[in-house]
């Protein structure tokens, strides 16, 4: 079972926190770290973070990292579903979208593989969060690490990242 810490406007910036939940609580934005025990052999991440959670997958969004046209673009989409790298690059005016080199993406967002965050990257990368999280009242994404998720209103995760809403998922 999940263990749910509620975070405060301000609590997150204890020892431990990560720079995702340390930009939130800088951020004045309510949210809620959800903790769990990752298996290091679960297939998915994203799913074993809404099982762990006890929720639907379409409320869970991986963090997924793109080269449009020779830069660096974060897509946001729900872990029921997979990245529409046409959708990608038409969201932000590219002709072209390759998923980015691992390496590339761990390097420029400070964050390992399964635990990057959209929010508290080392570098601000252009992002797209798509369309389905415009209908929800909260929505889970990684808070930094595998393990742990962090849950807030769509419209704050989009102002936070600066981001663009574009329908770019499929399935």
């Amino acid at each position: 079972m999940a263990k749910k810490t509620k975070q405060g406007r301000k609590s997150g910036q204890q020892s431990g926190g990560t720079p995702a939940t340390v930009a939130l609580a800088a951020s004045g934005v309510p949210f809620t770290v959800h903790a769990y025990e990752h298996d290091p052999a679960a297939a998915s991440y994203g799913e074993e973070a809404a099982e762990a959670l006890g929720v639907s997958p379409d409320q869970v969004f991986k963090t997924l990292l793109a080269d449009v046209d020779g830069t660096l673009t974060v897509a946001v989409v729900p872990v029921s579903g997979s990245l529409d790298l046409k959708a990608l690059a038409a969201a932000v005016g590219g002709k072209r979208a390759a998923m980015a080199d691992p390496a590339a993406a761990e390097r420029s967002t400070g964050y390992v593989l399964g635990g990057i965050s959209p929010l508290g990257q080392r570098r601000r990368l252009r992002t797209v969060v798509d369309a389905s999280a415009q209908g929800r009242a909260t929505v889970c994404v990684s808070a930094g690490r595998r393990g742990l998720e962090v849950e807030l209103a769509p419209d704050d995760l989009v102002a936070l990242t600066d981001a663009r809403i574009a329908p770019i998922a499929r399935g």
